[in-house]
């Protein structure tokens, strides 16, 4: 008799896992249901210069970046292209995918970087909270998306193979740190944020290069201009 009740409880929980996982197949296809995959771009573009920024919602160093890069768009969106890719460093960061999901659903009804916005803004509290998908849902509705369907489409997988194809890009490309800048395809170095803008004014156009004695062009930058740290 507890032969058949054991062959009888294990068949039940076989069928309730076979339930259980038929129900998630059905929940996350309902949740791909009109997401489109986009590149996120500000400014023009059709620019010449691109800016490209690897990124990471929860990173502090990031956060410090947001807004030096709103002033460059500010100063130069005309001339720039900037374009945002995900790298969230999920070791340190376990907030970091979820946030990038929020960001994703909010891009769904044409909103990324009003969620994006809201995200850098707002870190120091979503990002130390028990529940930052409560913080995220009220971002939603700040910038005036519909809720129902924002928090829906937080559970698709399409847009989480989109976040980790964007990671999976940044290791290829060898990157350790967030942010990670590219500028016209080519890598960035710089130890303070006139540097990174200095740079980028060159690019640009705007500022001319420093020529030293053996002919190689590096950008000028300020000495009080504070150090820029990466990765945490």
């Amino acid at each position: 008799m507890k032969n058949n009740f054991g062959k009888i409880f294990i068949g039940a929980a076989i069928v309730a896992i076979g339930a259980s996982v038929a129900y998630a197949s059905y929940v996350s296809k309902q949740a791909n249901e009109g997401v489109v995959i986009t590149e996120h771009v500000k400014g023009n573009p059709t620019a010449s210069v691109t800016l490209t920024e690897y990124s990471d919602f929860q990173c502090p160093a990031c956060a410090q970046f947001y807004p030096v890069i709103k002033d460059l768009l500010v100063a130069h969106g005309d001339s720039l292209r900037f374009e945002y890719k995900h790298y969230p460093l999920i070791t340190v960061h376990p907030y970091a995918v979820p946030a990038a999901k929020a960001a994703e659903a909010a891009a769904q009804q044409g909103k990324f970087f009003e969620m994006h916005n809201k995200l850098f803004e707002n870190q120091p509290v979503w990002s130390n909270s028990g529940n930052p998908a409560t913080f995220f849902a009220t971002y939603a509705g700040e910038i005036g998306l519909d809720v129902g369907l924002f928090k829906r489409h937080m559970k698709a997988s399409t847009i989480e193979d989109e976040i980790n194809e964007s990671f999976q890009e940044a290791q290829a490309l060898g990157l350790r740190s967030t942010p990670s800048f590219f500028l016209n395809g080519q890598p960035m170095e710089f130890t303070t944020f006139d540097e990174f803008k200095t740079q980028i004014e060159i690019a640009l156009g705007i500022t001319s290069p420093v020529i030293l004695k053996d002919g190689v062009e590096i950008p000028s930058a300020a000495p009080a201009a504070p150090a820029v740290e990466f990765g945490v």
